[in-house]
């Protein structure tokens, strides 16, 4: 089995000042490992909402660390602040909608200010970046929306092949 690299990326000013501790990626993390089976490495980054610092995060995981799946959290609401989506968006050369509507859909199911999220996903070279929201719980149920479709998606840009015994997860009868 193929070894896999994961980013996670926290957008938040607080837990990045060690106002309090970042819940996010560890639940990213957490989702993460129960799905895929192959060995698995995580390269975490904690960034404040700043644009370039979340833009250069992202670079980062993607261009150094080798990182296939890049999951980010926070920074996906329409506070002033919140621009993980926009630097998402600078540093991709292809945008995934779908990730976003499908996740917005399923928030809807919860909460009626899911419209408000604006998560998204898109591809850089053979990495899947894929933003979140940043409460553990919204982050599950929105991994549990799309997961299904990132193995098949990794495997199209060429990225290393995800063993998962999930059977939502899809790929096309060969």
């Amino acid at each position: 089995m193929e070894h896999i690299r994961i980013g996670i990326l926290t957008s938040s000013d607080r837990a990045s000042a060690g106002v309090y501790e970042d819940k996010s990626g560890p639940a990213i993390e957490a989702f993460l490992k129960e799905r895929i089976k192959n060995p698995l490495e995580f390269c975490y980054l904690l960034v404040p909402d700043e644009l370039s610092l979340i833009q250069q995060g992202l670079e980062h995981l993607c261009d150094k660390e080798g990182c296939s799946l890049v999951v980010t959290t926070g920074g996906t609401g329409p506070a002033l602040r919140d621009v993980t989506v926009e630097a998402t968006e600078l540093v991709c050369q292809k945008m995934l909608p779908g990730f976003g509507e499908k996740m917005r859909a399923v928030s809807l199911q919860y909460v009626p200010t899911a419209i408000l999220s604006r998560q998204t996903a898109g591809i850089r070279n053979q990495s899947l970046l894929i933003n979140l929201p940043g409460k553990p719980k919204s982050i599950h149920e929105c991994l549990e929306a799309v997961f299904s479709s990132i193995p098949y998606c990794l495997d199209l840009i060429g990225a290393p092949y995800i063993q998962s015994d999930d059977p939502s997860v899809f790929r096309p009868k060969t």
